[in-house]
């Protein structure tokens, strides 16, 4: 219920994990077709060029993902990592006797 936090615009882009299981279906098309890496490098390389190219079509391609008026709704109202926390006020520590 985590999605409750954002906005009721970004709710339908939140709720859902379609975009990240495609993403990482298009990951392992692109391995596959690799078949076997030199070393781990080229695969963190490879998975990384799909995640830019990702984050490219979601931020500037004909449909955004998120538009710009609801990601500023979202910076006016501030992440629920912004919200504040209420402060925890440690206990006495019991001493054995």
């Amino acid at each position: 219920l985590a999605f409750a936090e954002f906005p009721t615009k970004h709710w339908r882009q939140v709720w859902s994990t379609n975009p990240m299981e495609r993403v990482n279906k298009e990951i392992k098309r692109r391995t596959d077709v690799v078949g076997v890496f030199p070393n781990p490098a080229a695969l963190l390389r490879l998975a990384g060029a799909v995640l830019v190219e990702q984050h490219d079509e979601w931020e500037a391609g004909d449909r955004r993902y998120l538009s710009e008026a609801s990601m500023q709704e979202l910076n006016e109202s501030g992440t629920p990592a912004d919200k504040q926390v209420e402060e925890v006020v440690p206990l006495p520590e019991l001493a054995a006797a």
